[in-house]
């Protein structure tokens, strides 16, 4: 039988489940969390942004400030990309599964692909873009498998 591991990640968490041999319904394998998403500068620089995109028209000191915040931001969550994606690479050079599905925030799902190996790669069977990553295991179960 196929094992089959499921990745719900955005740019702060990301959660490896696994399909059980029972079938009933998905199981944590294990979690991974970028501390600098979870810093309290970071929610600071979040809701800063937040309220200051819709402010298009604003030109100054803090149109750079925003600008090189969500370089930041970006910079962060491309390693975490990488971090998720080198753990999935261990996880199959160590035979833990078979088969790969990916429930991603559609921007970080991009950064993930981009850094997934090319044997990784081949290993997802599904990639759906949208952030369930505070869905419970029973509600990405019937997402999933039903």
């Amino acid at each position: 039988m196929k094992t089959t591991w499921v990745v719900v990640a955005d740019e702060a968490i990301a959660r490896v489940l696994q399909w059980p041999a029972d079938g009933d319904e998905l199981e944590s394998v294990e979690e991974m969390t970028d501390p600098e998403a979870h810093a309290a500068g970071a929610e600071l620089r979040d809701d800063a942004h937040g309220r200051r995109a819709g402010g298009a028209g604003r030109r100054g000191p803090s149109s750079v400030t925003t600008s090189s915040g969500v370089d930041e931001q970006h910079l962060e969550a491309e390693e975490f990309a990488r971090r998720v994606a080198q753990r999935l690479e261990e996880a199959q050079q160590q035979h833990r599964y078979d088969e790969l599905r990916i429930i991603a925030a559609p921007r970080f799902l991009g950064l993930l692909r981009k850094s997934l190996s090319g044997n990784v790669a081949k290993s997802v069977t599904e990639e759906i873009d949208k952030d369930l990553v505070k869905a419970s295991n029973r509600e990405l179960t019937e997402r999933l498998f039903h």
